[in-house]
């Protein structure tokens, strides 16, 4: 991956979790395809939807004709397992430092994971996590729609076009864009999807605050 020198001016920074923070692929590939085995379907198929998703909304993709309720039950079901799984869960390079560096600044933690899971996953990984965090609790509906994103602006107290989000997802980009935000991609998945700026990892970002209030990045 090629990533290409950029410099974007912020007032706040929104974080996903899984794929931007930490890299939970493993774990995330050992319950989805148990999930696609127990309802025949091909597990490659749906590791390229899950990503980035509440796991209820990735089910309402893969099994249209089955009822929501049912969806939300298994998504419960599901939660628990992954939290319970954290074997292979670690840092995305870069991530200490880059969320040290955003100690005092104005930053969110914005992901589909819910209170326990996204707990589980930052401590494994030996993340601290921010003080601002928008969980699956925390929304009526998943990315991409963008009312993580939106609640996390105004968590902060910023207009949405003065954040910059890091996404790994399709689904995180979209919301992140639905909200009126740039992006900085973070790893393979994300370049795809034409991200403001792309990077293999977070040890390709600096962040600097200005006196006026507003943040520099240096990604690249």
């Amino acid at each position: 991956m090629t990533a290409t020198a950029t410099v974007l001016t912020a007032r706040a920074l929104l974080l996903d979790m899984d794929g931007t923070l930490v890299n939970s692929d493993a774990a995330v590939e050992r319950v989805w395809r148990r999930w696609a085995d127990r309802h025949g379907l091909d597990g490659d198929e749906v590791m390229k939807v899950v990503h980035g998703r509440q796991g209820y909304a990735s089910m309402a993709l893969l099994l249209p004709e089955r009822p929501m309720e049912q969806n939300h039950a298994d998504n419960a079901r599901m939660l628990a397992e992954e939290t319970a799984d954290t074997d292979g869960v670690v840092a995305i390079p870069g991530a200490p430092e880059f969320l040290a560096s955003l100690r005092g600044l104005p930053h969110a933690l914005v992901t589909s994971a819910d209170v326990a899971l996204s707990t589980a996953r930052m401590a494994a990984a030996g993340l601290d996590l921010p003080d601002v965090r928008i969980t699956a609790e925390s929304v009526g509906a998943s990315k991409p729609d963008p009312e993580g994103f939106l609640k996390g602006a105004a968590e902060l107290g910023v207009a949405p076009a003065d954040c910059v989000a890091f996404e790994d997802s399709g689904a995180g980009i979209t919301a992140a864009r639905a909200a009126g935000m740039r992006v900085v991609g973070i790893g393979p998945r994300a370049g795809f999807h034409q991200p403001d700026a792309l990077v293999e990892d977070l040890t390709r970002v600096r962040v600097e605050a200005a006196q006026d209030g507003t943040l520099r990045l240096h990604i690249g």
